[in-house]
């Protein structure tokens, strides 16, 4: 359903995609393939992609940066990698 979804997007040849939760209640597999195909998305194309996700683990190895938000409010913004473990665990509980 998450695939044809995506490609159902793609269709339109977008400048943005937004994913929210694309991989929310699906097999392990199923999500590896997702992000397979969102990396793979981000290499060959220069369309944006805005990705709303708990996954930290998988963003990590496709976003560029990332943005925290709690209650709505931004509580932390900067490139992924300066993401550490102790901003994680304080607001992600991970």
């Amino acid at each position: 359903q998450q695939m044809l979804a995506i490609a159902r997007a793609l269709m339109t040849n977008p400048k943005l995609l937004i994913l929210d939760e694309a991989t929310e209640g699906l097999a392990p597999l199923v999500r590896q393939e997702i992000w397979k195909v969102i990396a793979k998305l981000k290499q060959e194309s220069d369309m944006a992609i805005l990705i709303i996700d708990k996954s930290i683990r998988e963003l990590s190895r496709i976003a560029d940066r990332a943005t925290i938000l709690q209650r709505g409010e931004t509580v932390w913004n900067g490139p992924i990698n300066d993401l550490t473990s102790e901003l994680t665990e304080r607001y992600l509980g991970v």
